[in-house]
């Protein structure tokens, strides 16, 4: 055991600790270049990105990714409570169902989106030929939404349907005895027992919303621009390493203090249940 250990310290110092590490010396250094011969060390990366236009980028994309991980809570958990009411081997394909697109590509997947969603796309067709208004929906933070949605639902559906499975069913008989209708059970028992599911649902589609760059890029175009397209184009186009990783370094800050609240809010509903 202690050989694996190990060999996972050794992976971990490679690929996660020192590239961190980087990033961080990158962020601290104020002569712009890439090499460490220059260091300069340094806060004005950071005192840049406190500029009004980036503090209105960090805005939208906080909006953007409260907006998409509440549609993925909205549709999500009647989804994830459909399913857990059916038979286990039901249940096991329709998860299988929300879980096979991941397997594509994210590119290709949010490519489906601009045929759909086009000026000539799918939806516009289809309205035209019932000679409704076309939609102009592409390039706008609606499009960016609605990728967004139906790339991370699934992380949704899946936490919030775990966490249901593991409700005693003894709970809701016990309940149903007492008197209790469906609707006082589903109240009093079923969705607080639930809340785990649905707070780590959160948690795990709201840090990929708020550093995506594909989809916004893609279904935004150059309208929606989110901090994560913003750290991409510093580290691929503008060449400016220092901002780029200041700027990602906030943005880990911004989702270690939502694991945090996440943490502290399952913490306390634990207690709560028990």
């Amino acid at each position: 055991m202690k050989k694996y250990l190990n060999i996972y310290l050794v992976w971990a110092g490679v690929f996660i600790i020192l590239p961190l590490v980087l990033i961080l010396l990158y962020s601290f250094n104020g002569s712009g270049s890439i090499a460490f011969d220059n260091f300069s060390f340094s806060l004005k990366n950071y005192s840049r990105f406190f500029e009004p236009i980036y503090l209105k980028m960090l805005g939208i994309t906080l909006l953007i990714s409260f907006l998409a991980t509440l549609g993925c809570l909205i549709i999500g958990y009647p989804v994830a409570y459909i399913i857990s009411r059916m038979d286990e081997a039901v249940a096991s394909s329709l998860i299988f169902v929300f879980i096979m697109p991941m397997w594509i590509n994210l590119l290709l997947r949010t490519y489906g989106w601009i045929t759909l969603l086009g000026r000539n796309g799918v939806l516009n067709r289809f309205l035209g030929s019932m000679g409704a208004e076309t939609l102009g929906i592409m390039y706008t933070p609606t499009a960016v939404i609605l990728g967004m949605i139906y790339e991370f639902l699934p992380f949704m559906v899946i936490q919030i349907y775990n966490a249901l499975k593991k409700v005693d069913k003894n709970l809701i008989d016990a309940a149903l005895d007492l008197g209790a209708d469906m609707k006082t059970v589903f109240k009093k028992v079923i969705f607080p027992l639930s809340l785990p599911g649905v707070y780590t649902g959160i948690i795990m589609v709201f840090i990929p919303a708020i550093s995506t760059f594909v989809v916004s890029n893609l279904l935004g175009g150059q309208k929606v621009y989110m901090i994560g397209n913003l750290i991409d184009q510093q580290f691929t186009f503008t060449g400016d390493w220092g901002f780029g990783s200041a700027t990602a370094i906030i943005l880990m800050l911004i989702l270690f203090l939502a694991l945090f609240i996440q943490r502290r809010f399952g913490r306390d509903l634990e207690g709560d249940i028990v």
